[in-house]
């Protein structure tokens, strides 16, 4: 930034006061007073000849560019690095892909790739510069981060000057009369680098950059304040052009601040589609877009830290002035505490594609401005093709294959509609909780004509025909003959359970079908690993005869060769491992309980009271289960059997089933009205006690008071 060291400009030349300043450019230009269409677009990368194209299409009166517009020329081959001259080859649109794949080998040095690279590969630009190509409409741009920095000097000196081309830079502003609104154009050129923002390069003033890249300074920024405060119109409304992205830079969000942007457009993030805006929508509050602020203001004082001194003894009073104006940018914050930023939801900010993927039409009418924002996207047609072996599907999910078009036949057959869930598509080390278990020997199934069996592999079968109204047939009867199986199964079903409430010693009930368990889906046991791969029963199926259980077994469900999921016969949760049954002599409190127990050295984790849903209060019976935390307090707290706690004993048990059973024995139970309980007579007439007989009522009122 040694003045000594390079040309004397408006910007460098000392003792310079910035009032005397030239006036910068405030030409307006009328495009059409009632009706206009901008059009913006980022990164032609040379390409220069598709801005008519593109103009013409969307129907444009301008053009607005916002970086990597292709500024080279022949001799600039040779201040480009090899770095930056691969990175053109990669990305130039006017290069062959063969050509490219090519210049881009691994084989390929460097030498090689600048020897046989030319600038009609590159860049349109000289085309544009000689005349050969003009430009259909008004197009304004900012530079981007790979450009020539020479040319870019040679327009500021008015050197270069083609017809309809108008740089935007940080001296040079114009107005856009259009539709009913006055347009004012900012511009701000280069990538954002903090370590750079001190650094001019190969350019001077306030233009930076060198070998084939161009970067933002902060003279450039405090000039570009300097320039929007001295054309300041309230009546106008102002859009700011960057290269770099606001939405990412925070340097950028804040200078949008400090220049009262009304609307913003970028580029230089390259993808398949443009954004569209404001720091209100994309932040959770005003906090969150300060601390984005924060972090850009953050990189930038390290740089300035360690390079504040060095750039004090070499900057002149006018460089000064643009220094502070752009250190004034940096301290611009919002303020949380006081009245709301009006840009946190009126600034609005599109960032775009490259122009091959996308573009932005700005349509002016009445003094709106519409948006109308289009983009290539991303390809997705990869999809149609591939195969359950290469894709890892989504857990307990169906493979099902794309539609297709009768013209455009599908490289392999669609999966046909299966009666029940199709077979799983899971490779066999991924294992789904929700797959029942195999047992490894399958019920015969039968194969309707009309429904093609699933083959082994969990591909689909030949696919079927082309008739539309066919297909449809198919799935109607297919759907008909499914719901014909249901109901006749439901029938058995509902025969079944008859047959059992009628004699309750026959054997315990069969698994449930298919169908019933997919109208009350229940769980499946986690401790058994499920194969996804093991093909699930159809319904209406036959099942293996099952053994009759032992009536040790109480309520479990038998053990059948069936792949389908047992539903469990309680709704009870697994009793706590470590609970005692405690009867008392008297109505107590849950603190009396924790009390007696030894206090909060008991270990005791919870107690709870069985209420006596019979009676009219509610009111709680004298029996608890009481929750420890491990075996060794349980074992303590079984000890203070038949110990006194007011006026009688307290009776303390390990819980189990039998205790809970035969305390319904007892007047004032849930039911049964003391003679055993209704529940209680049932299991034990049935057998399903953990005794080896049934009992009568009587062996059942004896238990429940004893």
């Amino acid at each position: 930034m040694n003045p000594s060291s390079r040309p004397a400009s408006s910007s460098t030349r000392p003792a310079v006061s910035p009032n005397s300043r030239p006036q910068v450019n405030t030409h307006t230009k009328v495009l059409d007073t009632t009706h206009g269409r901008i059009l913006c677009i980022a990164d032609i990368r040379g390409r220069l000849s598709g801005l008519n194209d593109l103009a013409r299409e969307a129907n444009a009166k301008a053009i607005i560019h916002t970086g990597d517009f292709g500024f080279f020329e022949s001799n600039s081959l040779d201040r480009i690095n090899d770095r930056t001259l691969r990175h053109l080859t990669m990305y130039s649109p006017l290069i062959p892909s063969t050509q490219r794949a090519h210049f881009l080998a691994p084989d390929n040095t460097s030498q090689a790739i600048r020897a046989t690279v030319d600038i009609s590969l590159l860049s349109e630009f000289p085309l544009l510069l000689s005349g050969q190509l003009k430009l259909s409409v008004p197009v304004y741009t900012v530079w981007g981060a790979c450009e020539d920095v020479v040319i870019l000097e040679k327009f500021r000196a008015g050197i270069y000057n083609i017809d309809n081309l108008h740089v935007l830079d940080e001296a040079t502003t114009h107005c856009l009369d259009v539709g009913g609104v006055k347009l004012r154009l900012l511009g701000l050129g280069g990538a954002l680098v903090p370590h750079k923002m001190f650094d001019n390069g190969d350019g001077s003033a306030t233009i930076a950059g060198g070998q084939g890249t161009m970067w933002t300074t902060a003279l450039q920024i405090g000039e570009l304040v300097d320039t929007a405060q001295r054309v300041f119109d309230p009546t106008e409304t102002r859009l700011l052009v960057t290269h770099a992205s606001p939405g990412r830079e925070g340097i950028m969000a804040q200078l949008a601040l400090v220049l009262k942007a009304d609307l913003s457009i970028s580029a230089g993030l390259h993808f398949r589609y443009a954004s569209s805006y404001n720091e209100f929508s994309v932040q959770s509050d005003l906090e969150g877009f300060r601390h984005k602020l924060i972090a850009g203001k953050e990189a930038f004082d390290k740089v300035w830290d360690s390079v504040k001194q060095q750039v004090d003894t070499v900057i002149d009073e006018h460089q000064r002035v643009l220094l502070d104006k752009a250190l004034s940018v940096i301290e611009r914050l919002p303020n949380v505490q006081g009245p709301e930023e009006p840009s946190w939801k009126n600034c609005w900010n599109w960032n775009l594609c490259d122009a091959a993927f996308g573009s932005l039409v700005l349509d002016v009418k009445d003094g709106r401005i519409s948006a109308e924002l289009k983009s290539q996207g991303f390809n997705y047609a990869y999809r149609r093709t591939a195969t359950p072996s290469n894709v890892v599907p989504t857990p307990n999910s169906t493979t099902s294959s794309l539609p297709n078009a009768t013209s455009n036949p599908p490289t392999k057959g669609s999966t046909p509609v299966q009666a029940e869930k199709s077979l799983s598509p899971h490779p066999k080390e991924i294992k789904s909780p929700l797959v029942p278990v195999s047992s490894g020997k399958e019920t015969p199934k039968e194969t309707s004509p009309s429904t093609p069996a699933p083959k082994s592999n969990g591909s689909g079968t030949p696919a079927p025909p082309s008739d539309k109204a066919e297909k449809e047939k198919q799935k109607r009867k297919e759907k008909k003959e499914r719901k014909d199986r249901e109901r006749t199964e439901a029938k058995e079903k509902e025969a079944s359970t008859s047959e059992e409430k009628a004699d309750p010693a026959l054997n315990a009930p069969a698994p449930a079908p298919a169908s019933a368990s997919a109208s009350a889906p229940t769980p499946t046991p986690a401790s058994v690993p499920t194969p996804a791969s093991a093909p699930e029963l159809r319904s209406g199926k036959a099942t293996p005869e099952v053994p009759t259980a032992d009536v040790r077994e109480g309520m479990k469900s038998p053990t059948t060769d069936s792949t389908g999921t047992r539903t469990p016969t309680s709704k009870r949760s697994p009793r706590h491992p470590y609970t005692l049954f405690v009867k008392l002599p008297q109505q107590s409190t849950e603190a009396d309980v924790r009390t007696f127990f030894g206090g909060e050295a008991a270990g005791v984790t919870k107690v709870t009271f069985l209420a006596n849903k019979g009676s009219p209060h509610q009111r709680a019976r004298p029996f608890v289960y009481v929750e420890f935390g491990d075996d060794e307090t349980m074992k303590a707290g079984l000890e203070k059997n038949e110990e006194k706690m007011g006026e009688g004993a307290v009776s303390v048990q390990i819980a189990t089933d039998r205790e809970e059973r035969g305390d319904r024995g007892v007047r004032g139970g849930l039911r049964g009205r003391g003679r055993g309980g209704f529940a209680a007579r049932n299991f034990a007439a049935a057998g399903l006690t953990r005794g080896s007989t049934p009992r009568t009522n009587g062996e059942a009122r004896e238990s429940a008071t004893a």
